[in-house]
């Protein structure tokens, strides 16, 4: 039984498919599919997971994915009422031809960047989920010229990080997808603390080689990778808060201060001083 790869088809007298707030923030989604997705969710705070990229957003997201990249329903755990909209579409939604005219020739790279998901941000994350809101109401014709500027105006934009996701090899069955909730909600719960792999391996009933095989399979992380991630979020939130590094280091289960630096620098490009200094004075 395959409930990991989503079956989407497109909505009656269009060429995609739109969803407006799912309700899923209690359904644990890891899967995938073969069309590209946009995702807009407003009034949210939650977990950016898509391909082997893992980080937070704060009170919005506006995030555009590739075919086949393995990602998190956006709004999984969010307790807060919110907005979201959804489109997907498939590669060729308008025809083969279509997409060689020269006026798209920024779309079509847009659509080549996508293959491993892209983050919004700023202005462009702002007027583009506006547009989107508005989606749904819209006349099927309007509809379409609506989206086709909305990849213009994505393609066009310089506001945007790569997240570097990669396309499933495989499909992955309920037994994996239940497994990988089980230790999503163990992190979440517990990367306070020290972990250590046998004791995640025990709870995912793996041994603890199978364990490490089988995570790096469905995530492209290691474990310590992926709680490394996790833990540098969550240490991030607690810096914006105005926490002192020492105090978000230890609160997010970091047992040496110059590992946390060293594990921020990588994974941010700058330590935890500097993005505490940069981001307060944005607040200011």
């Amino acid at each position: 039984m395959k409930l990991a790869l989503e079956q989407i088809s497109p909505d009656a007298d269009s060429s995609f498919h739109i969803l407006l707030t799912p309700h899923l923030s209690d359904v644990f989604l890891w899967h995938y599919h073969p069309e590209y997705e946009i995702v807009f969710i407003e009034g949210a705070s939650g977990t950016r997971h898509v391909g082997n990229h893992i980080s937070r957003y704060e009170g919005s997201d506006l995030v555009f994915i590739g075919p086949n990249v393995p990602h998190l329903n956006f709004d999984y755990g969010v307790r807060t009422e919110h907005r979201k909209v959804v489109v997907q579409l498939k590669e060729n939604f308008l025809g083969e031809v279509f997409w060689q005219a020269p006026e798209l020739a920024a779309v079509t790279r847009l659509f080549e960047r996508a293959r491993s998901g892209l983050s919004f941000y700023g202005a462009t994350k702002e007027a583009v989920g506006q547009q989107l809101s508005q989606l749904a109401g819209l006349p099927s014709f309007e509809r379409l010229l609506s989206l086709l500027r909305i990849f213009q105006q994505l393609a066009t934009s310089t506001e945007y990080t790569p997240l570097h996701g990669q396309a499933v090899a495989s499909a992955y069955n309920l037994n994996e997808q239940q497994r990988l909730k089980r230790v999503h909600q163990f992190i979440v719960d517990e990367y306070a603390r020290k972990i250590e792999i046998p004791e995640v391996a025990a709870l995912a009933s793996l041994t603890e080689s199978a364990f490490c095989r089988y995570f790096k399979r469905i995530t492209g992380l290691t474990f310590t990778q992926f709680l490394n991630q996790y833990r540098i979020n969550q240490a991030q939130k607690l810096l914006l808060m105005d926490h002192t590094v020492s105090e978000a280091c230890f609160a997010c289960g970091f047992e040496s201060l110059s590992y946390f630096n060293r594990i921020f620098r990588r994974l941010t490009g700058e330590n935890p001083l500097q993005f505490k200094k940069r981001h307060r004075q944005d607040l200011t």
